[in-house]
């Protein structure tokens, strides 16, 4: 393991401390990359984020650079960054005028001596994966172990490695909305540009112009009624009604009535004829929201209107025909209600032909973000409020949030804070217990990770002082150029055995 000096430990320090800051996080890179250039000489600093989906690198915050409003990409394996980016291994060039990968987009180089310049290009890991690419240059003369260089660069890229993470989710959602007009979705309502929404998009533009049944399958609160709506509104059927049937709501004495119909005197309190929902959505659509909570004798009615395109009102010899496109919808297993015996198995065919599945939010990544901003923007206007920005700690606990409530549980969360917030910024405190608790959880184990990298670094270079001393402690707080006390206080608290790094000629000797 490489040993930092105390001079890259306080860099790391200072690093930290400016992670801890409640900055932008822009503002806490453009520091970290000065700390870099100030106190380890490492100039021209760089840090370029990455796209998920394309792998290409783009050229996010720099340090002693004049972007000029350029935008910098780099393509998979394109030069060194496009390279680190695409096998996630870190690359250090010792001489810049002998590498024909350098492709100084920027053109800081342009007028430098790249004969005495060496470029480090490490990777940022988040969760297994490369979310950035962080670059520096440095003099060759100051160069005098490699190795050395690219371990502290590694472990600024550790460091840094959440923020970089959040801010690329941030930018990927800025670019994202200025591609939105030419790639709308199916319904304005609908904000996702995740994969797996833009797979629910495909599915509703290839179905939507046909009569075919559509089943809608998804979670509690992950916005059913709007895919049942943008299939209806892009429809041909659009100047028809969209009727919307809850089917958990209405008690299995009334569904029937409500679904086909009764004649007057039908039953008890029928006291005048009524039209049920699908004569309603006649040359429309009906939407039937948790379809599994059908009665079997509803059931048995739908799957003969879905056979035969008709229908008898209770307590009619009446037929009534109807055109009425199906759309279905249940937060249930179908199949395996059909198997245990609640639902009919031939109903549950004839729902499936067009089955759609919506990915819960914990699923659909950014656009967690893009949704809470968008519930931002509606309730600050519903309630004349001048909130306009979600504060970096709310971001990074909306995306370690599990979402059991999903869509409607963030837009709760978000109508919640636009409420109490008193100024233009939602903070931790405006957010519900439950995810303040999990925001501090993830703090302190954030703190920890810190920590972590800064003493496992000093222990090695305690240790390492050690065994030039042999053990003794006095000797290797010399060479550290630190006094016995701290040595010893260090020791203590990293739980460091200094009888193990004894040799035979110190056996003896004093710690004088």
């Amino acid at each position: 393991m490489t040993t930092h000096s105390y001079e890259e430990l306080a860099a790391l320090h200072a690093i930290a401390k400016t992670l801890a800051q409640p900055w932008e996080l822009r503002d806490q890179l453009e520091q970290v990359l000065g700390e870099l250039s100030s106190r380890l000489g490492m100039k021209r600093g760089m840090i370029s984020l990455l796209d998920r989906d394309t792998g290409e690198a783009w050229l996010e915050v720099a340090h002693g650079i004049k972007l000029d409003g350029l935008e910098i990409t780099y393509r998979i394996g394109e030069g060194i960054t496009g390279k680190v980016a695409q096998t996630g291994l870190p690359l250090a060039v010792p001489n810049l005028e002998k590498e024909r990968l350098f492709l100084d987009r920027t053109g800081a180089r342009r007028h430098l001596d790249r004969n005495a310049l060496s470029f480090l290009c490490v990777p940022i890991m988040y969760d297994s994966r490369v979310v950035g690419i962080l670059s520096a240059d440095k003099g060759t003369q100051e160069v005098t172990d490699l190795d050395r260089e690219m371990a502290i660069l590694s472990s600024v890229a550790e460091l840094i490695a959440k923020a970089v993470h959040i801010l690329g989710l941030e930018e990927e959602n800025r670019r994202l909305r200025r591609l939105v007009n030419s790639q709308r979705p199916p319904s304005l309502d609908i904000i996702g540009h995740s994969k797996g929404m833009q797979e629910v998009f495909g599915l509703i533009r290839h179905v939507a112009d046909s009569g075919t049944t559509v089943l809608i399958l998804g979670e509690t609160g992950t916005g059913k009624e709007l895919i049942a709506k943008a299939i209806h509104v892009n429809s041909g059927r659009s100047n028809g009604p969209l009727v919307q049937v809850n089917c958990a709501a209405i008690p299995d004495t009334l569904i029937e009535s409500e679904l086909f119909g009764h004649e007057k005197g039908a039953f008890t309190g029928a006291m005048r004829q009524h039209h049920g929902r699908f004569e309603e959505a006649n040359n429309g659509s009906i939407f039937l929201d948790e379809v599994a909570e059908l009665s079997a004798a509803a059931q048995a009615k739908l799957l003969r209107v879905l056979q035969e395109k008709r229908f008898q009102p209770l307590g009619s010899p009446r037929l009534v025909t109807t055109n009425a496109r199906i759309i279905a919808a249940t937060n249930r297993r179908l199949e395996e209600c059909a198997a245990a015996g609640s639902f009919r198995t031939d109903l549950y065919y004839r729902l499936s032909v067009f089955p759609i599945y919506i990915p819960p939010l914990r699923d659909r990544g950014n656009d967690i973000i893009l949704l809470a901003d968008h519930f931002v923007i509606k309730y600050a206007k519903e309630m004349n409020k001048p909130v306009k920005r979600i504060a970096t700690p709310v971001i990074e606990a909306f995306l370690a949030h599990n979402w059991p409530g999903n869509v409607r549980e963030l837009e709760n969360c978000i109508e919640r804070a636009v409420l109490l917030t008193e100024g233009d910024t939602i903070e931790i405190v405006h957010l519900p217990p439950s995810l303040q608790t999990r925001n501090r959880d993830e703090g302190e184990r954030d703190g920890g990770r810190f920590s972590v990298v800064i003493e496992s670094q000093e222990r090695a270079m305690i240790v390492e002082a050690l065994k030039e001393a042999h053990g003794n402690q006095s000797q290797a707080a010399r060479n550290l150029g630190v006094t016995k006390r701290i040595i010893q206080y260090k020791i203590q608290k990293l739980g460091i055995d200094p009888w193990k790094y004894r040799t035979g000629k110190n056996n003896h000797s004093s710690e004088t």
